[in-house]
């Protein structure tokens, strides 16, 4: 039975319409990107099936074009649209995110650093750069290390900041490990990073770690 022959309210499609994307399962959302299936198996279960075997949605978002296109029923074509479909969620929300003081905007900020470091398998520490509105004026992935560290160079990042003239900056890290405590070594580069850039007045308003699927703030902490 394929997904067309099912009663009407359980058909992924239908079920978005009627009560929107955020009620549907991994699953469903997946089917419905994928759109049809493979022999024996509907877009659902092939959409199961990858899960499964990636486990999870995450990583098979993170996957690169080798392990994704080594999958029965993918390809190129699938993964172009799945690169395109992740690159409009990253604008959309970076769109939005410059609008707005992004102090006023704490979720989307925090989206949108999530949804550019989670997927990376190693260490990756980026900044947003800050006019004195706290817009954003550009994001930056500045160093890139070992799934145990990487290594943060507080004279590269003031370059940075004063080739933006940014006013202000949010640091965030990922963590491959999904676990988003800050270690006290993200404490002490923080604090190296807010004394060397106080000495041009350039404000450290945060640093954001990034788990699996949640994060951690410095400044919440009290830790700025």
């Amino acid at each position: 039975m394929t997904i067309k022959d099912w009663p009407a309210q359980e058909r992924p499609r239908e079920k978005l319409l009627r009560s929107g994307a955020k009620a549907l399962s991994d699953a469903e959302l997946l089917a419905i990107f994928l759109r049809t299936g493979i022999r024996g198996r509907s877009a659902l279960d092939l959409a199961r099936d990858l899960l499964r075997d990636f486990g999870g949605l995450q990583p098979l978002l993170a996957a690169s074009r080798e392990e994704f296109c080594a999958m029965h029923g993918l390809g190129d074509a699938k993964y172009c649209q799945l690169q395109a479909v992740l690159e409009m969620a990253h604008r959309h929300l970076g769109e939005t995110l410059a609008k707005d003081d992004v102090l006023t905007s704490p979720d989307i900020t925090r989206q949108y650093l999530q949804s550019r470091l989670q997927p990376y398998p190693h260490e990756v520490f980026a900044c947003l750069f800050l006019d004195n509105r706290h817009r954003v004026i550009a994001f930056e992935e500045l160093f890139q290390g070992t799934i145990d560290g990487a290594s943060v160079y507080p004279r590269e990042v003031l370059r940075r900041c004063l080739q933006h003239n940014a006013a202000a900056v949010i640091f965030a890290h990922n963590h491959p490990s999904g676990i988003a405590e800050p270690s006290k070594a993200d404490e002490a580069i923080t604090l190296r990073l807010k004394d060397a850039l106080s000495l041009v007045d350039i404000r450290v308003l945060d640093h954001i770690v990034i788990g699996n699927g949640h994060s951690v703030s410095l400044a919440e902490r009290g830790l700025l």
